[in-house]
């Protein structure tokens, strides 16, 4: 129980250390980035991109990489999030007007994480360049969503481990099938 406890206690130290950092950085590009994620929209742009400009190897990719976000999505948000009611990280604690944009969904896990995470680690193995590309975006939507206050660390962490999962697990779909029916 003391490790959960203090877990938890680190977890919350994070997120208000997070929500306090003010950088022009932070301040410039997080939100414009959290905006292009938001739905999702940001993968998808890159999947038409992909698509359209890299060949067979581009719309390989991309296919992986929208089936590993959509997975990534029905589990985190569709499942997860309904399993684990836990609360967004108190107003109190973040000192700008992010907090009020946010869901009123669980906080856990971050969907826009797995989604983010789920996309990049699906593309990475198909098309390596592309893959470290999305990594940037990925970050950064993980950094954002704790920055923001929708998130707490640990939320988004397992929004990390959702989307690794879902990409290894459909990467390896077609070997596991492969064996169960020879």
């Amino acid at each position: 129980m003391k490790l959960l406890a203090s877990l938890h206690s680190g977890d919350h130290r994070l997120t208000q250390r997070m929500a306090v950092w003010d950088s022009a950085w932070a301040r410039q590009l997080l939100p414009p980035v959290e905006e292009a994620a938001e739905h999702t929209k940001l993968w998808w742009a890159a999947a038409v991109i992909m698509a359209m400009g890299g060949g067979r190897r581009g719309r390989k990719a991309a296919a992986a990489g929208v089936t590993s976000m959509a997975v990534a999505e029905l589990l985190s948000n569709g499942v997860a999030k309904q399993l684990v009611e836990r609360r967004r990280p108190p107003k109190e604690w973040i000192p700008h007007d992010d907090v009020e944009d946010r869901p009123a969904s669980s906080s856990f896990p971050s969907g826009h994480t797995a989604a983010a995470v789920a996309f990049t680690a699906a593309v990475a193995p198909i098309w390596p360049w592309t893959g470290a590309v999305c990594a940037v975006p990925a970050a950064m939507v993980a950094i954002e969503r704790v920055h923001s206050g929708a998130h707490y660390p640990s939320d988004v962490v397992a929004g990390v481990a959702v989307g690794l999962s879902v990409a290894a697990l459909l990467r390896a779909t077609p070997r596991l099938l492969t064996r169960a029916w020879t």
